[in-house]
């Protein structure tokens, strides 16, 4: 049996003049954790926010009692710079840091946003430094990259270096709204098979309609933003969401 459903809505969907409320009411509704998507205008072409507007969020939602408990802040990092950020993101409330994998190989091992490095980091890298910062590490492939780059790095026997999510994007990272990728299932699948206790999260298009083909795939955290957001009653939506993996596990 797969990992329980986890449902993540992303508050890239929320009302921003009321942001705090959103979270808390969005947990009040029967969210698990918070997607939060981090976007720097140079990994992708949009720009979000950052650590600040996390730090401010961070009080009006009860931080999760233990690993992935309800509350928790799933930050998305679609940033260039990925270790730059790992030490203010953790300051600010941040309780599972989610990387690129296409960032984690391109991007310097300096570990502070005013700093430079000639030394390069890698993903297991990564992985190490953030639990080292005491959070849970994620990391995040693009429809573009193979699956199987992850072998390596979920395979390794130095479990410090191996990540406690894998998200699979269902859309071209950067903006909310997109329309859901099913052609991204076979990756949730070999994922699921492979590594059955693992959470597996799925990013993009996802709402009532798409949900099963996730679910049947294998992913068991589920983010979706204006499928919750936009509903007019989304404590039902998410409990449908959340339905929908129960039943598949």
């Amino acid at each position: 049996m797969s990992p329980p459903p986890i449902i993540a809505p992303s508050i890239l969907s929320a009302d921003f003049a009321a942001l705090g409320k959103a979270c808390s009411d969005t947990i009040d509704h029967g969210a698990t954790w918070l997607h939060i998507d981090i976007m720097d205008g140079h990994f992708v072409p949009n720009m979000t926010f950052g650590a600040p507007v996390v730090t401010k969020i961070r009080p009006h939602v009860q931080p999760p009692s233990t690993a992935y408990g309800t509350g928790t802040f799933d930050c998305h990092m679609m940033i260039a710079e990925p270790k730059k950020w790992v030490k203010d993101f953790q300051k600010a409330g941040c309780d599972l840091y989610c990387f690129h994998y296409e960032a984690a190989i391109n991007s310097t091992a300096a570990d502070n946003p005013a700093d430079h490095s000639e030394s390069r980091t890698s993903p297991r890298d990564m992985v190490r430094y953030v639990h080292e910062q005491q959070m849970l590490a994620g990391i995040a492939i693009k429809p573009e990259t193979p699956v199987d780059v992850l072998w390596e790095i979920l395979d390794n026997a130095d479990k410090e270096e191996v990540p406690d999510m894998v998200l699979v994007m269902t859309v071209h990272p950067g903006f909310g709204g997109q329309k859901f990728m099913a052609s991204e299932m076979p990756k949730v699948k070999a994922l699921r098979d492979r590594y059955p206790n693992l959470n597996i999260e799925v990013d993009g298009g996802l709402s009532e309609a798409t949900i099963g083909q996730a679910a049947e795939a294998g992913a068991n955290v589920i983010v979706a933003g204006s499928a919750v957001f936009g509903a007019k009653d989304p404590a039902d939506v998410i409990s449908k969401l959340k339905k929908a993996v129960e039943s598949r596990r």
